[in-house]
Order: structure tokens, then sequence, then C-alpha cells
């Protein structure tokens, strides 16, 4: 019963008294069942199971004896908080990592508070956990346990790691040895018992993981194993630090007094530099070793990274995972740092949540062994997801103000928005929800004597799809532009070098690609205009060249893990539009459709207006042309578009492909057409290939 008393708490000890003489037996089965089936669920990855079974356990043993429970006034929920304790303890014996994503599940299921969940990894970190769980595995005498750091001490100091594991394999099986993750799942893939042989022949991957392969995965999951363990122990490190660097505090003076997060920007920009160094090293040491094992043992086409797919994969959308089938264990490895971090930074990719779930569980031997998306989505399946304090998005939006290379293109900006050292950030409660994930806080300097002063700007945190997406908002933009008229001015001169330099002289082919990407057609007050948001300079100087925006604008700064990036938006008239379509009409691209393509009445087309009506009018050919090329299956779907050509949101989507096939379909393949073509794909790429 040591796991109900808490030093120092009156209340806590005569809980204990009393639960332990009335209701001991009962408690001692309940716990016992519930522990080591939640355990075991947990020790496969399936935590919310495990969280939901201890739930549902603590509710059951409240309800046969809620007189007692309700008498020393136990509520439900202090009886899942013990029960979440105790597997936690239970699962800190076999492998810490399970016991943290535990936690982590149980606080996303709100059985338990993230304040409780730290302060039981804190313990966990400290060593002390494992030493008061009351609840042990059993061990039969004799057998020798190797844990997760001790295996991997054990076989980098021998000569031929891979034979030396094999040895311990053959051991394990033998049930002389015990061993941790990952090293009993690479015993499974590499040295399986028969029936566990028998299993993994079901799968495809498995019957093509000859000795070779077995070799090279073994040697992807050594090195992954030394780099994350390193890599992790500074982000545990650089985390703590955060949460030390941004503190609830009350300032100002007299009646302006308030409760805001006040944030040491010292102590942040150094922690952002010591996590940068920290995962340079781990990522060098992981190049390093790959290449040695690579070239001792012959495996380069199995362990070589090309460090290009490999940030693809970490940076892949879900449904561009299947493409890196086939991938190295080299490339998977490399990615699966790159994407880890990222996870745990905020940047969360699908490769990410597989990253964060298997690295860890211990699991790095079945993220390599599985294919991008069967890693994801077993890992999917789990949902185990990386809570936060908001002291901790605070300081991580924070740190990104000092990454590079953003921070030294807007040296300006950040010397002003950190001048003095600290900042203060009162939470805006009407415009935050907790609820999604969302939170906005108005930004203030830190005076010498405890005063404030506004800095006109908001910082918005705010979640979007897996990832956490930072920015400043500028409440007085005039005030802060001028920090940016240096970008403005390159961006200005880079769009006279672009005019120049043109392949199509007609600028509408390019216009009509942006269109259908990033520059959007909006009704602002009594009309329509044209407008884009971009934070790549290189966008804003090309379609600055095309379009020739009349109003500028920086919003604010995108909190990025590249640094600081300003937010421009470009506006002008919908008339600069109109004015190119006469024009090709005239002497361009439409002009040439009209006379060598027998569409003569689109030669007289004088507004973005006239050309939507000219492609509802000769909408039947687009069709057909379709038709002709993916089967009647899209005749219906077509067709229905016709009526909603007026809408400029649908429009702008389809004119620009209709175009093409009704060039296409009236033109063919030759080298007029394929400028034509290049022109308007290339606006399209542009906008949606940032």
């Amino acid at each position: 019963m040591g796991m109900w008393r808490r030093r120092g708490k009156a209340a806590s000890a005569r809980l204990s008294a009393a639960l332990y003489s009335v209701y001991h037996g009962l408690y001692s089965e309940a716990v016992v069942s519930s522990v080591a089936s939640a355990v075991a669920l947990a020790e496969v990855g399936r935590f919310r199971e495990a969280v939901e079974y201890v739930q549902r356990a603590a509710k059951a043993l409240y309800e046969a004896a809620r007189e007692v429970f309700e008498r020393v006034k136990v509520t439900v929920q202090r009886l899942v908080e013990l029960f979440v304790e105790a597997v936690a303890r239970a699962l800190a014996w076999v492998d810490e990592h399970k016991a943290y994503l535990f936690l982590m599940t149980a606080v996303t299921a709100g059985a338990i508070t993230l304040a409780a969940a730290l302060n039981l990894w804190g313990l966990v970190e400290l060593e002390k956990l494992a030493y008061t769980a009351s609840l042990t595995p059993f061990v039969a005498a004799g057998v020798k346990e190797y844990s997760r750091e001790e295996a991997f001490n054990i076989l980098k100091k021998d000569s031929d790691p891979y034979e030396k594991f094999k040895e311990i394999a053959k051991a394990a099986n033998d049930g002389k040895v015990k061993l941790a993750e990952p090293w009993e799942s690479l015993r499974k893939l590499i040295l399986p018992k028969k029936s566990e042989k028998g299993r993994l022949m079901k799968g495809r991957v498995y019957s093509e993981l000859n000795e070779e392969k077995k070799r090279a995965l073994f040697y992807a999951a050594f090195v992954l194993e030394e780099a994350f363990s390193v890599y992790r122990s500074a982000l545990g490190e650089y985390a703590k630090g955060l949460r030390e660097a941004v503190r609830r505090e009350e300032v100002g003076e007299g009646p302006f007094k308030k409760v805001v997060y006040v944030a040491d920007l010292g102590q942040i920009k150094q922690l952002a530099k010591k996590e940068e160094e920290a995962f340079e090293n781990a990522l060098s040491t992981l190049r390093e070793k790959l290449n040695e094992y690579s070239v001792e043992h012959g495996l380069g086409g199995l362990l070589d990274v090309n460090e290009d797919v490999a940030r693809r994969l970490a940076e892949a959308k879900q449904l561009e995972l299947s493409r890196f089938s086939g991938v190295s264990f080299g490339v998977k490895a490399y990615a699966a740092l790159v994407a880890y971090r990222e996870y745990a930074l905020g940047r969360r990719s699908p490769y990410g949540v597989a990253a964060w779930h298997w690295l860890e569980v211990g699991g790095s031997a079945w993220l390599l062994y599985y294919e991008p998306i069967t890693a994801y989505n077993k890992a999917k399946k789990a949902k185990v997801v990386r809570p936060a304090a908001v002291e901790e998005l605070v300081a991580e939006a924070l740190r990104r103000l000092f990454l590079k290379p953003g921070a030294d293109h807007l040296h300006g900006f950040v010397e002003e928005l950190t001048k003095g050292g600290r900042l203060a950030l009162e939470l805006e409660e009407k415009k935050t929800k907790e609820k999604t994930g969302s939170y906005v806080f108005k930004l203030y300097n830190v005076k010498e004597g405890g005063g404030l002063k506004e800095l006109d700007i908001r910082l918005r945190i705010r979640k979007l799809g897996e990832s956490i997406v930072y920015a400043l908002e500028f409440d007085d933009m005039e005030r802060w532009l001028g920090f940016f008229k240096q970008e403005l001015e390159a961006a200005m001169k880079a769009a006279e070098e672009v005019r120049e330099r043109l392949p199509v002289e007609d600028r509408f082919p390019y216009m009509v690609g942006w269109v259908d990407s990033d520059v959007a057609i909006i009704r602002r007050r009594n009309e329509r205009v044209l407008q884009m948001s971009t934070s790549h300079l290189w966008q804003l100087a090309e379609t600055h060249a095309l379009f020739d925006w009349s109003n500028i604008v920086v919003r604010g700064v995108s909190l990025t893990l590249e640094g600081p990036k300003p937010e421009f938006y470009a506006r002008t008239s919908l008339g600069k539009l109109d004015d190119a379509i006469k024009k090709s009409a005239e002497c361009g691209w439409l002009n040439m459709l009209g006379t060598k393509a027998g569409l003569k009445d689109l030669m007289y087309v004088k507004s973005w207006d006239d050309l939507k009506r000219w492609v509802a009018d000769h909408w039947d050919i687009v069709v057909n042309a379709a038709v002709r090329r993916l089967g009647e299956g899209v005749r219906g779907e077509l067709e229905a578009l016709r009526d909603r050509l007026n809408d400029d949101k649908i429009a702008r989507e389809v004119v620009a492909p209709a175009l093409l096939l009704i060039q296409a379909e009236r033109l063919g393949v030759n080298e007029t057409t394929l400028r034509y073509f290049g022109a308007v794909v290339s606006g399209a790429i542009d906008g949606d290939g940032t």
C-alpha cells in the first residue's frame, strides 16, 4: 500500500489507514489485476486502450466501495490518478520511455493533469520511480536483464557488434537473457524463435529480409539508438530550461498590475543555440557511423544516406509517404532523427508522428523495418500525442526568433523586439480557445522598474492539423514596417530583373497560373481585388513583376524552424488582370488560340469576366476532351461545373487548365504550345511549390 502514502499530507495518511484496514483485499486485487492488464496493453504500444482500461477499473473499484470512499472524501478522479501512477511505476521497470508515453496519453485522455504527469516523469528521470515501485514484473531467477543502455554499451565495446548481438539474442531465445527495447524487437527480426518467425513470414517485408539486410537493419538501428539517446538527453535539458525561462508573474505598478507570462529572452536564446548544436552533433554522429559501417561491411546500398530524400521523407504529407517505399535503412534513420526533432519542436509531419512514437517506445527497429506509410499508420493507431503546457508553447514561439537564417535576415527587428532582455505576454482570454489549442497573447517590453511598454504586437499560437503554428501579428503595421524595408527593396529590384527575363512576352499565361494557385480574387469593400500573402521574397518579386502590386504591407512575422519570416500581403485591382487578358487577346496567347484553333470569338474578350463567360460557353470542348482522356466517369462532375464558373473561387482554379486542355485538343503539341503550357504551369507550380 506504499503507493497510497503522500509524505507531509495528513489527509492522505488517514486515507491510507482507512482503506488499508477496511478494503485491503478488494483494493489489492483490483490494483494488481488492472495494472497487469494495463501494463500488458502499454507494452505493445496500445496506450490509449491501457488508459481507458485503468479508468474503467478505477470506476469499478469506486462503485464497489463507494461508502468507504465517500466517507474519507476520495473521488473517482483521485482513484484514476492513483491507478495511472501504479501503471507508470510498473512500466518504468520495463521501459521508462513507455512509462512516459503512457503518462502523456493519460494527459491527452483527461485521466490526469499535465502537471501531475510531469511530476511523475521527473521521478522517472531521477531514477526514483523504479526504486520506489510497488509492483515489479516477475523475472525468473538466474535470468540476466539487459537494459536499453546496458545492451548498447556491451555491443559498442565489441569489435563486431552484429555478431555479439546474435550471441546475446541466442541467449535470450534460450531463456538466459531478458532484453529491453529496441534490442528485443531486433532479436525477433534477426534471430526469431520458430513461433515468431511463422508470424513474421505472413508479411511480404520479412520474406525479403536476407542476412545482408538483417545486418544493415541492425547497424541502422544501432547507430540511430546512439544518436537518438544523445539528442533526447539534450532535448530533455532544453525542455527543462524553457520551462524555467517562462514564468507566470505579477508585473506592473499600482492599479495596472496584472498576471502575465514573463520570458527571459537571453536564456531562451542560449537554449536555442545549445539545442541546435546538440542536434547537429547527433546528426553528424548518425552520418559518420552509418558511413563507417557501410564501408566496413559492404552495405552501401542499404545504409547510404541521400540527405535530400531523407529530408523530403521527414517533411512528406500522408499521401506522399507511399512514394518512399524501398528507401534504404540509412535514409529512414536520418529522416527519423530529423522528423523526431521537428515533431518535438512543433512541426508535426506524418513521419514525425511515426518517429516520435516508435523512438519513444524503443521501437527504432520497427520504424526502420516497416515502410514509412506502415510505420505511420501503426503509430497513428496508438493515438499518442505530446501535450504541452502554455509556458512551453510560449517559450518555443520565442525561441524561434533566434533561429537562423531568419534571425540573421531580420536582425534589426529581432533586436528591437527583444530590447531589454525580457518580454511579458498577457493571455487574451476572449480570443483564446484552449480546447482547439489556439492562444492569443498581447506583447509588452518589461522595463527595469517592472513597468510594461506596449509593443503593438500579438503572438498567436494555433494547432493546424498535426502541427503547431506560431506567428506575430502587428497591431500597428506602420510602426514596424521600417524594419522590413531592406527586404522590400530587394524584392522590387529582383522583380525588375524577372520582368526582363520572362521567356514568354505575354504575361497573361504566367498570371493565370498564379491565379490558379496563390493569387486570390476577393471582394474588398465594393470592388474585387487580387491579393496574395507569402513569406517568400522570391514569390513576392515574381508576382510583382507580373501583377505590379499597388499595395504591399507586412502584417506580421511567422515563427518557423528556419527562424522569423515576414508575412507579406500584396494587393492590386482586378483591372491589372483585365488589362493582361485584353492584351493577350490582341497579340498574345489568347490571340494565338483564337486564330489557329478556330476560336475567333476568344480574340474579343477584354476582361476576367469576359473570359469566364467564354470558357463557360465553350465548356463542351473541355468536357469532351477530358472524357476522351479520362473516361465517361468524369462527365457528370465536369458538366456540373459549367454553371458555377461565374464564382471567382471556382473559376480561378478552372480557367487555366480549361484553356490548356482546349489548346491541346485543337493544336496538339509543338514548340509554340509547349512554351505557353510552360508559362502557365510555372505560375501554378511557383505558387503552390513553396
